[in-house]
């Protein structure tokens, strides 16, 4: 346990030469945790995967999983009795299942704390993940489509 906490703390952003990767610091979390918070996450992590597979783990803010696709979908907090998972753009996607039920005040993100025996409605948390890839990437084309061609 120890060994996974001193590797995560050395490697932020990882995947340097020598370095530990992201993904692998989330590997060590699930590991270090070892009880129903490490299932969890990795279960959740499963999902992610399988409604994006281009998705991209990173590793911030000195030891917060995060999901990224052109831009953060969200993150995967762990604290002693919740598994949070904080969605960054949250407040603007449809949530028809009613996943997000924490951070509902704010304007921008949205949360869904997962506690020991909740049931996870898989099919709806991928649907939400897919939602937020969606909402990125068109923002990202907004942006792209905003700025204007150079001029020689």
């Amino acid at each position: 346990m120890k060994k996974a906490t001193t590797a995560m703390e050395k490697s932020m952003s990882g995947s340097k030469e020598g370095e530990i990767s992201p993904s692998q610091l989330i590997d060590a979390r699930i590991d270090e945790l070892s009880d129903w918070r490490g299932e969890t996450l990795a279960r959740v992590r499963t999902l992610i995967k399988e409604a994006d597979p281009q998705v991209i783990e990173e590793w911030k803010w000195r030891g917060v999983p995060v999901w990224s696709h052109a831009g953060i979908i969200c993150t995967g907090e762990t604290y002693k009795n919740v598994v949070k998972l904080t969605f960054a753009k949250g407040a603007a996607l449809e949530d028809p299942s009613r996943l997000f039920n924490s951070s509902l005040e704010g304007n921008t993100r949205r949360a869904i704390d997962i506690h020991q025996n909740d049931e996870i409605d898989e099919e709806a948390l991928k649907a939400l993940i897919r939602a937020a890839v969606a909402l990125n990437m068109s923002v990202r084309a907004a942006g792209r489509s905003q700025k204007k061609p150079r001029s020689a």
